[in-house]
């Protein structure tokens, strides 16, 4: 939201700069995310005076060129050569002095040197309006009248101002701020009661409405409201004899500051009261009401409707609609009618100020593609409150911009009034949640500087009424938050000493589960990303996945875009879009990992499923003249997932070949019967329908079901072994047929006690091999944890190894 940095002292007496300003509101919450200087003419002509010709003679070596001296406030004249037509002594005129920079209509920025011009020096430059950036006409210089002070800087004598235009990055929750008076309600609260800053009275000031005064002699337009849930209060008023125009410019400076674009001074009273207090309004042409009857309805299904933007749209029954007699005249706190807007020749207009239910202008604005500042306050709530307040300060407005009368009565539909939420403050009991005694006349002064009203007050406690624009702030902790971000974070010390007890959980916390596993996954060099829940429909059709289904699929009933209508089922696809991303940005080596969820529609219900998707890509190391460029593997996949699996303690775990759509030569683990992941690599076809042109590897882990196979008696530890350990190698002849795990699983039940590890050292198929065999170079480790080994104990065990592998492989040593 954009706050214009001068509007906000209309309401607010305050000595701060636009930083200091800026500083308070981000420690408040309303974050202040940039400030940009705005000037009604760029540069703020800064260097431009009012200068008076004393003497202006021709030029001796120009026919088209006059020599002059001006006066501009200095000691000495200045002698300036000029070209217009029109120059003559005696005219006072702005004249833009050595080094300044002047931003022409439609040019350059030109930066004013000294020079000289055919032989003669030139120290400035007599200036046409164009020249300055105040108009088009080049056709002379400006020609002041006789009273302009000479020496006096031309943006205070043509009142040229300079604003600051202050972005806050508001939470949704925050509508009492989107508006200036908003804004400066909470920056007073913080001047007058924030520790730390310098405080000041900075009274705060709201526009009176004291003097207005409607016609009750006329009847004006009639309203009827027939769904009071989705408009629970309406308010309308009829004001005639009006005269559309440009607004005043200090009204169009006010919009054009936070970027709206002046339109008439109807029009744009309507937006600066929205922008002034948050209440959005609307005014219609009275003329084009049929029947001189407001009706506030459902839309007819199919009913059509053509927009201030001339789209004809076809309307929707839950639609709720600005109506007269015969036809829709407003799709309702979202966008207004083509034909019943104000035009310049309108003379009477019917203006409305409503409250709608957020859902209803949420969904229509939605279905409607409508974005506008009206229903994005209307959808986070606007206050029902101000409603008739914002009617008669905008009705105050016309009438003093635009001629005219109140010719009617207020309008106010209004069938349950709403009440302020009623919240308790314990003394005691905020303290403990501020870990801070703050005073209590302190505690109070920011209650009511925030407009909280204290109903009754004991020892023990205080009762409240929260104003409804806070909707918020309906819980006791939400007033202690309200009170400490107004008094400071900052300001809750941090205690000298902290107290703490060790405390036992029986189960495993799987958030500090998740947490150890991202650290693992971040220190051998993945990196997390995060991706959103919802996905594209057509994933549905792409490759037939097991996980994709459609009859299975969470559809969004309202859906944000036409590309985020489901609950993803699988994490595979929006992390393939997040690959292809970083491939089109030249960073093709990728190692990410993802904890996300699934989603599921079920026979019983819906369902959610946790899980964690590691992607591989490019190459293992990074680019360097010392580093391989080898590219990533398998083994480098599945060397990460059973990192993962053991440092949970699970080790009884196997795999099974698997391949589908989506996995190449992939793997299922196991752990029982329970799937713990899929590994593999993705497919060609499926890598086509993203656009990414390299190899890439995949696991999805079933995390839900890695909690469940969790070991359930705790971690077994052990000393370290004292005594060394020997390794023996073989080098086995065997057939093609025989796979190392079929090795490794012989050796160890062969040597249960004293054989430690076998591993794979060395693979040869080739030449110099008989036909349908292959060589095995294979390392055994032996360890007795009670002595230390000779040979003769380990060539014994050796040699039952290698007669084990010789019976059960048809092994052989190769020679």
């Amino acid at each position: 939201m954009k706050i214009s940095f001068n509007w906000l002292h209309e309401y607010i007496e305050t000595t701060c700069t636009v930083q200091e300003v800026s500083d308070i509101l981000t420690a408040i919450g309303l974050e202040v995310e940039s400030t940009e200087k705005i000037e009604s003419i760029p540069g703020g002509l800064k260097g431009v005076v009012v200068g008076e010709i004393l003497e202006c003679i021709k030029h001796p070596d120009a026919d088209k060129l006059s020599l002059t001296k001006v006066k501009v406030g200095t000691d000495e004249p200045l002698q300036i050569v000029c070209g217009a037509p029109n120059v003559a002594a005696g005219q006072k005129v702005l004249v833009a002095t050595i080094g300044t920079v002047l931003h022409p209509s439609g040019g350059e920025p030109l930066t004013i040197k000294k020079g000289k011009i055919r032989g003669q020096e030139s120290h400035g430059m007599i200036c046409a309006e164009d020249e300055l950036g105040l108009g088009t006409s080049h056709a002379g210089i400006m020609v002041l009248e006789s009273t302009a002070a000479v020496g006096m800087p031309a943006a205070e004598f043509l009142n040229i101002t300079e604003d600051y235009c202050i972005e806050i990055g508001l939470t949704p929750n925050r509508t009492d701020a989107f508006s200036h008076y908003g804004v400066a309600r909470d920056l007073a609260a913080a001047l007058r009661n924030m520790e730390g800053i310098k405080n000041e009275a900075a009274k705060l000031t709201k526009p009176s409405v004291s003097n207005f005064k409607a016609d009750s002699s006329s009847a004006g337009i009639k309203v009827e409201v027939r769904d009071t849930e989705a408009c629970p209060r309406y308010c309308g008023i009829t004001i005639d004899g009006i005269k559309v125009g440009p607004s005043p410019k200090w009204l169009q400076e006010r919009l054009t500051v936070i970027g709206l674009r002046p339109i008439n001074n109807i029009v744009d009273i309507t937006n600066y009261v929205q922008h002034e207090i948050g209440q959005p309004l609307h005014a219609f042409d009275a003329a084009t009401i049929e029947g001189k009857t407001i009706v506030v309805r459902l839309a007819n299904a199919n009913e059509k409707f053509t927009t201030l933007d001339g789209i004809e749209r076809t309307l929707n029954e839950q639609d709720l609609v600005i109506c007269d007699t015969k036809k829709p005249l407003c799709i309702a706190g979202v966008f207004g009618g083509l034909n019943s807007g104000v035009k310049e020749n309108t003379t009477s207009v019917f203006l409305e100020s409503a409250c709608f239910n957020p859902v209803s202008v949420r969904k229509s604005s939605k279905r409607h593609a409508l974005k506008t500042d009206a229903s994005f306050r209307f959808e986070r709530g606007a206050d029902i409150h101000s409603t008739l307040y914002a009617l008669q300060h905008a009705a105050l407005m016309i009438t003093e911009m635009a001629g005219g009368n109140v010719a009617s009565d207020v309008t106010d539909i209004y069938p349950s009034p709403s009440q302020p939420f009623s919240v308790s403050y314990d003394w005691k009991k905020t303290s403990s949640l501020i870990g801070k005694n703050i005073e209590k006349d302190k505690v109070k002064s920011i209650l009511r500087d925030l407009e909280i009203e204290i109903v009754s007050e004991t020892d023990e406690a205080l009762q409240l009424a929260v104003p409804l624009y806070r909707s918020d702030v309906q819980r006791e902790a939400d007033v202690v938050e309200e009170v400490l971000r107004i008094y400071g974070f900052n300001n809750v010390e941090v205690p000298a000493r902290l107290h703490s007890s060790l405390s036992y959980a029986p189960k495993q916390d799987v958030e500090k589960l998740q947490s150890r596993i991202a650290d693992i996954l971040s220190s051998i060099g993945f990196h997390e990303m995060m991706n959103m829940s919802l996905t594209r429909s057509k994933y549905l059709e792409l490759t037939g996945d097991d996980d994709m289904q459609k009859e299975s699929a969470v559809e969004i009933l309202n859906p944000l875009s036409s590309d985020l209508g489901i609950m993803r089922q699988t994490l595979l696809y929006s992390g393939l879009e997040a690959v292809a991303l970083n491939q089109n940005h030249r960073s093709a080596d990728i190692k990410a990992y993802e904890f996300g969820k699934a989603f599921f529609k079920r026979a019983n219900g819906y369902s959610e499923e946790k899980r964690l998707a590691l992607f591989l890509s490019g190459n293992r190391n990074p680019e360097s003249w010392n580093n391989s460029t080898d590219e990533v593997s398998f083994s480098d996949l599945k060397g990460a997932f059973e990192k993962i699996v053991k440092a949970l303690g699970i080790n009884n775990f196997s795999y099974t070949s698997s391949s589908s759509n989506q996995l190449n030569d992939g793997l299922e683990c196991y752990a029982g019967k329970t799937l713990l992941a899929k590994l593999g690599s993705i497919s060609l076809e499926l890598l086509k329908e993203f656009d990414i042109k390299q190899r890439v590897l995949y696991a999805e882990v079933r995390w839900d079901n890695i909690m469940k196979a969790l070991p359930k008696e705790p971690i077994q530890y052990k000393e370290p072994e004292k005594y060394p350990a020997v390794r023996r190698d073989l080098s086995l002849l065997l057939d093609k047929a025989v796979k190392y795990a079929d090795i490794e699983r012989t050796a160890l039940e062969t040597e249960r006690k004293l054989l430690r590890g076998v591993n794979l050292f060395d693979v040869y198929e080739g030449k110099n091999m008989d036909a349908g065999k292959k060589s095995y170079a294979i390392s055994f480790t032996l360890q007795d944890a009670s002595k230390t080994m000779n040979d003769q104990q380990v060539d014994i065990v050796m040699g039952r190894i290698q007669k084990a592998l010789e019976e059960k492989l048809g092994a052989s040593l190769r020679v």
